[in-house]
């Protein structure tokens, strides 16, 4: 068990991303037909202009936004859980955590360790996950195939993996919160394929899993796990090219996959694309220097 730990210790994460954060039902118009990949920036919707500014390291403007949204849709799990996500993303600007050297170098990651975080913002990340997580529990109860209730619980877990394994060093925790937003990920898509962000969970969990090692690989599908390195890389392609909210999130995973890959061209031109898009983080333009 202590060597299978060893192994799975030393890949990335779910993400956020999750990690960050996906089209919904509750946008009713939207979700029948996917939006544009400017449509965050254009801002719509609180939710809309919420993820947009959380990009852009702008939280206290996004934490507003998503409150707008909290107001005037109290019912809606997606309002907690956007807010939760941007809470997600302050603790990784503050520790530095968005760092594709991290993600690229496996002896880098597996070095980590906890970091310290801050309990205040630990605090209310929490109780929107509470909020988010009993609002879809209800929805789900009254209407099992309610695409956005699953959509909110698949990111609820997603942020749960995030802050387990980025922040906390807990490894085992953020797989378990992995295969859960994987598996309600998975239902979505039966219910509503065309809200492509939901394919985010699902691929991580295939990528991920899928470029351990052999032995890893086949302990990992005796539980069920799903490995297609192949597969989890296809729909991470859906989520950066097709998706909402998660969108800009795919994208610079898919950079950290170009580069594991060796592709230096092709993380380049994403990191280049996400530098345009969001000129008020300098995350971006400052991995796009470490590559040149």
């Amino acid at each position: 068990m202590l060597l299978c730990h060893r192994k799975l210790r030393g890949r990335w994460t779910w993400l956020g991303a999750a990690w960050l954060c996906a089209a919904l039902s509750a946008l009713s118009t939207t979700a029948k037909t996917p939006p544009p990949q400017d449509a965050i920036v254009l801002g719509r919707t609180p939710l809309d202009r919420g993820y947009a500014d959380m990009y852009n390291l702008q939280f206290m403007q996004a934490h507003a936004e998503f409150a707008a949204w909290m107001q005037t849709h109290p019912n809606d799990p997606m309002g907690p859980v956007s807010d939760a996500a941007a809470y997600l993303f302050t603790e990784f600007a503050r520790l530095d955590v968005l760092d594709v050297d991290l993600f690229d170098d496996d002896d880098h990651f597996e070095s980590r360790g906890s970091r310290a975080a801050d309990p205040v913002v630990k605090a209310a990340f929490d109780h929107d996950l509470e909020q988010a997580d009993r609002l879809a529990t209800l929805a789900l109860a009254h209407a099992p195939q309610d695409a956005n209730a699953l959509l909110a619980r698949t990111l609820v877990n997603g942020l749960h993996a995030d802050y387990a394994q980025m922040i906390e060093g807990r490894d085992f925790a953020g797989l378990h919160y992995t295969r859960l937003a994987s598996k309600d990920a998975e239902r979505l898509l039966t219910i509503s394929p065309q809200m492509d962000d939901a394919y985010l969970a699902v691929g991580l969990e295939n990528y991920i899993l899928g470029i351990k090692p052999a032995p890893v690989r086949w302990l990992l599908a005796l539980t069920g796990a799903k490995t297609n390195a192949a597969l989890g890389r296809h729909d991470m392609e859906l989520a950066a090219t097709q998706g909402h909210y998660l969108a800009p999130f795919a994208r610079l995973l898919l950079a950290v996959a170009a580069l594991r890959d060796k592709d230096r061209p092709k993380a380049r031109q994403i990191l280049a694309s996400l530098a345009a898009e969001f000129p008020n983080n300098p995350l971006y333009a400052r991995q796009l220097a470490k590559i040149q």
